[in-house]
């Protein structure tokens, strides 16, 4: 009768749990540890990645978090090989050129710049005196460098760029390029096959397909020199595209894309393969990095 009524006991406290919880607890993930196993954490180390995120319309295939979910589910997978703190801080960043699409939501570069400024503070004092921001959002990058020299400026901590950190160790793509070089960013093929990867069931291929992009004439021209990696034409062309409605220039995502999908590629050649291959080789070369700098400088569990 005891064993029964256990395990009738153990039924109903199931039936009365959240139906829509499915999250598994993540090691290092903060937003899922107890204060003790990250006070724990820090007697194996000092360091934190902090995911630079937006939360912004990424064409019809891909979720609106998609900067957020493919940093953050990176960030966790470098932690599983070696330890470090991966806190999410925000949600939103710069994406003021997508807000013509319905979801978008973008602060100011002095907002972002000063809620991950005194996140990293607090962290600091806390003894995470090393800093990786891992920038999601390529809308991010200056404000991104400003933080990490804040901290490096007015704080205890250290900051580094872990994207740019992490380039020069990863590994070439085995895949075989065939055909022309064809311009493809913003949702295009390469999120999409990040997303079949890393986030599968928030991306939708049926959804996907051929995207036409109208750009102004000046940069119109100019597109066949950036994708034959014309260096100059390129900082250009990214300097001027993508910016917000209001500033004249005609490049706001929807002025030039009527689905949001930055790309001249059909998005349903993007494949699972591709963005394992890619997220593999980026925290590869992030474990790595981490790897050499807990070598140059070992952690001092008490500083």
């Amino acid at each position: 009768m005891r064993a029964l009524l256990a395990l009738f006991s153990i039924a109903l406290a199931h039936a009365q749990t959240n139906p829509l919880w499915h999250e598994q607890k993540t090691k290092n993930y903060l937003p899922h540890m107890t204060w003790p196993e990250v006070q724990h954490l820090l007697t194996r180390s000092d360091m934190v990645i902090i995911p630079v995120a937006s939360i912004e319309e990424h064409g019809p295939q891909l979720p609106l978090g998609t900067d957020f979910l493919a940093a953050t589910e990176r960030a966790k997978l470098i932690a599983q090989k070696t330890d470090v703190l991966v806190a999410p801080i925000l949600l939103p960043g710069i994406s003021p050129y997508h807000t013509e699409f319905p979801g978008t939501i973008t602060l100011s570069s002095e907002t972002v710049e000063r809620v991950y400024f005194e996140a990293a503070q607090s962290l600091i004092r806390q003894g995470f005196r090393r800093i990786l921001l891992l920038n999601g959002h390529a809308g991010n990058q200056y404000a991104t460098r400003f933080i990490a020299d804040r901290i490096n400026q007015e704080t205890a901590g250290t900051a580094i760029d872990l994207g740019e950190a992490a380039a020069p160790l990863q590994t070439r793509t085995t895949r075989t390029r065939t055909g022309p070089v064809t311009f493809d960013r913003h949702a295009g093929t390469g999120e999409t096959s990040d997303g079949l990867y890393l986030f599968p069931n928030l991306t939708d291929l049926s959804k996907a397909g051929k995207n036409d992009v109208t750009l102004p004439d000046h940069l119109a021209r100019m597109l066949p020199l950036v994708e034959a990696g014309d260096p100059t034409a390129t900082r250009i062309f990214l300097a001027e595209a993508l910016k917000p409605k209001d500033t004249g220039k005609h490049t706001s995502t929807r002025e030039m894309t009527a689905t949001g999908v930055w790309s001249n590629r059909d998005t349903r050649e993007s494949s699972a393969d591709r963005g394992r291959e890619d997220t593999e080789s980026f925290v590869n070369g992030a474990v790595q990095f981490i790897e050499r700098w807990k070598t140059l400088e070992p952690v001092k569990a008490a500083r």
